[in-house]
């Protein structure tokens, strides 16, 4: 696990987070005491503590939303790469990037909301980063 799901040196966090819901990190459920075992994911202490503190079962990828959100609670202070791309696939990296990062500022228990990155609606702020 800690082979699909530890950030990459240099890697921008949402990238980490995109790679990790490619990875499966959705269908992870597991509690507490489990994901402290995980160790050092993120290679920040703040996200790392973070994961592991809510004690009921919750998917990884869930508590890595939350991790992220309680680290950077502004979402400015959690940045995409700049949006230049010159393929499809990268343009099509870079805007789901955007989504996640929408994603981590969610209200976690809000159900109407999407936990897929996919289905993440385009907003006039993603729309103009993107463009």
């Amino acid at each position: 696990m800690r082979k699909d799901f530890s950030r990459l040196p240099g890697e921008h966090i949402i990238t980490w987070l995109l790679r990790c819901w490619d990875n499966g990190a959705s269908s992870l459920e597991m509690e507490g005491r489990e994901a402290k075992q995980l160790g050092s994911l993120s290679r920040e202490g703040g996200i790392d503590k973070a994961i592991g503190k809510k004690a009921q079962a919750l998917s990884l990828w869930r508590r890595l939303l939350s991790s992220v959100r309680e680290r950077y609670p502004f979402s400015e202070d959690v940045v995409c790469r700049p949006g230049k791309w010159t393929t499809m696939e990268r343009g099509i990296q870079y805007l789901r990037e955007l989504a996640v990062r929408e994603m981590v500022y969610y209200d976690p228990d809000n159900a109407q909301l999407p936990t897929d990155p996919d289905e993440v609606q385009c907003t006039r702020p993603m729309w103009q980063k993107f463009v």
